[in-house]
């Protein structure tokens, strides 16, 4: 159960961030709580933003709090306005509302720079002209410390002339910055002098061209934190580093509110990678089809795949929220969204490799419907049409000429039961020039609808679609991306693409009733897995079903294996 379902039902979890709060507000510290989701728009949000997303707006509903949704576009070379409108449409679909509108760091920018000139005038931060490679050289290493930059001690009224002059666009990228004046000596590289606005003359998304110098992320995110009177400013483990930071700008800086941050442990999961850098190599070389390719762990390619917010709601609580850094297994994943799709996923019949059935004693023309169950443990789901004709199609892996004991589908001479229907029993089959079985020969035994037969017994029970009344259809089968648990290891984590995370069969034969199927729908298709209808292809018109996941765990004998 989620966070978001467990403050739903009554029930609020415990973890080390709500202790915290939890103490806030009874020594009177904090008030109320305001949270906030910060993602940069330069890339699709992916399924370690979902785990940010959950606790961050998560925690503010618990708490009758606000959580407010800001964009920080603070580096306007790779960010798009196309990313800003997928990300808050994710978050919305996730089941979350923002308070008020959408904010942006962008809108801080005024701001932003008076605080910059006011850290000036106070001699805490200094205009330098070494280059960022000479920056880089002057930093030192973790094992040894820095040296000041020969520009530190320039006075105040030269930095604020040069810090104008910069905002003036007077100087050219990566010549001159405005740096903090911290300790070149601190054992965390972080506190030695950062850069705190540099030159850069791009277009930006929102504010255009009216601005050549930018703040960096370390500057802007505690001040815009402060400035929407954020109270716990929650955060991957990552930044814990950067936390003396984030308090030395805002203790330096004339503003009423003082968030805190406190960080978690991001989600790492096998057999993917969250990294945008490489998600959009993964793009740009083609590998997947776009960012919300149903292989990528992005929350719109999880959606495009068939995943329910409640299932990943659902993961996202198992995961639990700790400092502990670990990486979660895909079964975990898989085994939420296998559950909340058991329960409401209605069932089809499809047939994915078609092998014709002609049953010889079946009436030519004659043509019969039957009613099945939508959902076999939930009858209020209602039922379907599907229907019994001469010829019919079962899937090619449903036959063999002769099998042991152990096979329990149809056999030559032996009697299988069509799901929903009657008992047939093979009695010849007709093969091509290459040998290929193309065509079984049956008899149906009419008195066996919805009844055992008498005599004898059938094998098995297989699924099968009418020949007259099935439609061609598209199903794609995604399997992971990766065929390794951690290819971000890897020298090349291009080599461990998984040749055969996407298998296309264009001649599936699907029932019926798939046929008023809407974008985003899925199904079980019986005996087959979960399957959604295509948004995109479904728009237009187009019959396109992808794989969400199997039935069972098929990676676990591979994996035991291994």
């Amino acid at each position: 159960m989620s966070d978001l379902d467990k403050t739903n039902s009554g029930s609020t979890p415990t973890n080390f961030i709500r202790n915290i709060i939890n103490k806030d507000l009874e020594s009177g510290k904090r008030t109320s709580v305001a949270t906030r989701f910060p993602p940069e728009p330069n890339g699709f949000l992916h399924i370690g933003h979902a785990k940010s997303i959950c606790i961050n707006f998560g925690i503010a509903a618990d708490y009758q709090g606000t959580c407010n949704l800001r964009f920080d576009d603070t580096n306007p070379a790779k960010e798009e306005s196309a990313y800003a409108v997928a990300i808050a449409k994710d978050v919305q679909w996730l089941g979350f509302n923002w308070n008020g509108e959408i904010r942006h760091s962008a809108d801080y920018f005024e701001k932003l720079y008076s605080f910059a000139e006011e850290l000036i005038s106070k001699g805490v931060a200094y205009v330098c002209e070494l280059s960022m490679e000479q920056m880089r050289e002057y930093r030192g290493t973790l094992t040894e410390v820095g040296k000041n930059s020969p520009f530190r001690e320039r006075c105040i009224e030269d930095n604020l002339g040069l810090f104008k002059r910069m905002r003036a666009g007077e100087f050219e990228d990566g010549t001159i910055a405005l740096r903090a004046k911290i300790d070149m000596g601190s054992p965390n590289i972080n506190m030695r002098d950062p850069v705190i606005y540099r030159i850069k003359k791009a277009h930006h998304i929102r504010t255009g061209d009216a601005w050549c110098i930018y703040p960096t992320y370390d500057f802007t995110h505690g001040i815009s934190d402060a400035i929407e009177g954020i109270t716990h400013s929650l955060c991957t483990l990552e930044f814990e580093d950067h936390r003396p930071l984030y308090n030395w700008f805002l203790d330096n800086i004339t503003i009423d509110c003082h968030p805190q941050q406190i960080e978690f442990s991001r989600l790492n999961l096998e057999h993917t990678i969250t990294s945008k850098r490489k998600l959009n190599q993964l793009v740009v070389e083609g590998i997947v089809d776009g960012w919300d390719d149903p292989r990528m762990p992005t929350i719109s390619g999880m959606r495009r795949r068939g995943y329910s917010p409640a299932a990943i709601r659902d993961f996202i609580g198992r995961t639990g929220v700790t400092k502990k850094v670990h990486t979660v297994e895909m079964t975990l994943l898989e085994n939420s969204v296998r559950e909340d799709l058991g329960d409401k996923a209605p069932r089809a019949m499809v047939v994915l490799k078609p092998l014709k059935v002609t049953i010889t004693n079946y009436p030519e023309e004659k043509v019969e419907e039957i009613a099945a169950a939508r959902h076999p443990q939930n009858e209020s789901m209602g039922t379907r049409k599907i229907y019994f004709s001469k010829t019919l199609f079962i899937d090619q892996e449903d036959f063999r000429e002769s099998a042991n004991k152990k096979y329990k589908r149809l056999v030559q001479g032996k009697a299988v039961r069509l799901r929903n229907a009657y008992v047939i029993t093979c009695e010849d089959f007709v093969k091509d020039e290459q040998g290929n079985i193309v065509e079984l020969l049956c008899r149906y035994d009419e008195n066996t609808l919805g009844k055992n037969p008498e005599g004898y017994k059938a094998k098995g029970v297989i699924h099968w679609v009418s020949g007259s009344h099935s439609k061609l259809a598209t199903v794609r089968l995604y399997d992971r991306l990766f065929n390794i648990a951690n290819p971000a290891a890897e020298d090349n984590f291009i080599d461990a693409v998984n040749p055969d995370c996407l298998q296309i069969i264009d001649n599936a034969r699907v029932e019926l009733s798939l046929v008023e199927s809407k974008p985003e729908d899925v199904f079980q298709f019986e005996r087959e897995g979960y399957f959604c209808a295509d948004r995109y292809e479904h728009e237009r018109g187009k019959l396109v079903f992808n794989r969400t996941v199997t039935l069972r765990d098929s990676w676990a004998k591979i994996e035991a294996k291994g």
